[in-house]
């Protein structure tokens, strides 16, 4: 499990596979000045509910990984992820499979 790190130092734990992917789509939007809403749920083994941090380019922010080796990265989940960052949620950390799902339902990818 890697950590989101924001703002004072609160750390928000993420699988290492979905904090990659959800850098990636952070920093695009970060690189353009952008300010978003960045949504995440708490599983349940973790107490439940949910998070939504406000992203702004003066905000510190960092990404602390557990593993050594950076995965392999699937441009569907980071599109996705990228794409959600524009509807009234926010961006929202979803999981690898429901990226290609999300994408159909937004009009965003043909043929899958």
């Amino acid at each position: 499990m890697g950590y989101l790190v924001y703002g004072s130092g609160a750390e928000h734990e993420v699988e290492d596979r979905a904090l990659a992917h959800l850098k990636i789509a952070i920093v695009a939007k970060l690189r353009l000045q952008e300010s978003f809403l960045v949504n995440f749920s708490i599983p349940a083994e973790r107490g439940s509910g949910r998070i939504s941090l406000w992203i702004s380019p003066a905000i510190p922010l960092a990404f602390r990984f557990s593993g050594s080796r950076p995965p392999e990265l699937n441009r569907v989940w980071i599109d996705a992820m990228s794409r959600s960052a524009h509807g009234v949620r926010g961006m929202v950390l979803m999981g690898e499979n429901e990226a290609a799902d999300y994408l159909k339902a937004a009009g965003g990818l043909s043929g899958l």
